[in-house]
């Protein structure tokens, strides 16, 4: 900044001319803190504008050896020597920010301009400095900054919403497809296997227990139930109605599926062991639709568990949820894989003897829907799976339908 050669001179300015009172004045009344320091760097002069900013008073300003250092936050003080080392050496800036250390010990934000002074005459003058308070500008800044970063997560949400719903429209639309074709292959299935049923029965009564082929006709039998549980899972996929919801004692109804699955595990040497955390609340739910769920999930435990070891089954409440947790110490199930695994026709158990159609888990996950429920999935490779069927207490009355109740079958899909 380039001073007047005398500052007892005068200049004239229109008729006017300004004497060198008036040019302190201006300086005095300025609203921002300003300084000059000569050229070792000391003050010379500071306006009152440090104390609405500081808490201090020029004659307290001139008292410290160095300032304004203890004006300045401590973590800001070597950024704002810096910025001083600079201006002595003829340097300028704007606009850099540091923090001001108020007298009473708070702290507010501002910003400090520099530039050297000098006269045509004397030279170097040293150099001055302006300090505005920015504190408002930095709230300011602050909360666009928040903003913005909601705003950015608020279009990451969406966006995964978005790609969410997307899969998830496909997946109905290959579902729709899939379940309509598996119904018509169940139709075509289902009218020579009840001739085939009934035959069956005809010639089963004209045997008896002593015939050398009798022990046959039970594995026939089983296949045949077997074959009907199938049809009975396709036409479930395209379309189902639920049985009335009614009150029953949720326990009694997982020790029932323990029971009829008991054999099962006998002949593969798999323990079924059962656990009830706390006492269960009454539910009102579809009994048919909360059995056959379960006994899909117990079965795909026991299948994927070699002999000796057991498939733990935990019940318990969680507010207005029943809980049924069932843990197998199988192979586990790979990542790669476990996306897939509600996937309709998709089996993990293709070399399985007896591996189904993959569609346990599907009708499974579609019936929990129905219900207001979710089955849950947690895997470990090498470690075993934990399956588990979240039940709502009572059924949503949107949820609640009629369909002839059907008998337990044996559905090795998962």
């Amino acid at each position: 900044m380039k001073m007047p050669d005398s500052i007892s001179s005068t200049d004239p300015v229109g008729d006017n001319r300004i004497s060198a009172g008036h040019f302190r004045a201006v300086a005095d009344c300025t609203y921002d803190w300003e300084s000059w320091h000569g050229i070792d760097g000391c003050l010379i002069w500071v306006n009152p504008a440090v104390e609405r900013l500081t808490g201090y008073s020029v004659g307290q300003c001139h008292a410290m050896t160095d300032y304004p250092l203890p004006l300045v936050e401590p973590g800001d003080r070597g950024q704002l020597e810096i910025i001083l080392a600079a201006a002595q050496q003829g340097s300028s800036g704007n606009d850099a920010e540091f923090r001001i250390l108020h007298r009473v010990g708070s702290t507010k934000w501002a910003a400090i301009s520099w530039q050297p002074i000098f006269t045509e005459r004397d030279g170097p003058l040293g150099f001055r400095t302006s300090v505005r308070d920015i504190t408002d500008r930095r709230a300011l800044r602050e909360q666009l900054r928040l903003h913005a970063e909601h705003l950015e997560q608020l279009v990451q949400e969406r966006t995964a919403r978005i790609h969410q719903l997307e899969r998830h429209r496909r997946q109905m639309e290959r579902l729709a497809a899939l379940g309509q074709l598996a119904a018509g292959v169940a139709h075509e299935i289902n009218n020579p296997l009840a001739g085939l049923r009934n035959a069956f029965e005809l010639i089963k009564e004209d045997l008896t227990p002593q015939h050398p082929h009798f022990e046959l006709l039970e594995a026939i039998d089983q296949e045949i139930e077997r074959i009907g549980s199938i049809v009975y899972q396709m036409y479930q996929l395209y379309g189902r109605a639920l049985q009335k919801a009614t009150e029953f004692d949720f326990e009694r109804v997982v020790q029932e599926v323990v029971s009829l699955l008991a054999r099962v595990a006998r002949k593969r040497g798999v323990s079924l062991q059962t656990e009830t955390v706390r006492r269960l609340p009454a539910v009102t739910l579809p009994q048919g639709e909360v059995k056959q769920v379960l006994y899909n999930l117990m079965l795909n435990a026991i299948q994927a568990s070699s002999d000796g070891q057991a498939v733990r089954i935990r019940i318990s409440a969680d507010g207005d949820e029943v809980v049924v947790a069932i843990e197998d110490r199988g192979s586990g199930i790979p990542p790669d894989v476990l996306p897939r695994i509600f996937d309709p026709f998709f089996s993990t158990k293709t070399d399985a003897p007896q591996g189904g159609m993959g569609l346990g888990l599907s009708v499974s996950q579609s019936l929990m829907e129905a219900l207001g429920g979710r089955i849950e999935v947690e895997s470990r490779p090498s470690q075993g799976t934990i399956f588990s069927a979240v039940f709502p207490v009572r059924a949503d009355s949107s949820h609640e339908g009629t369909s002839d109740d059907s008998e337990d079958d044996e559905n090795p899909d998962r």
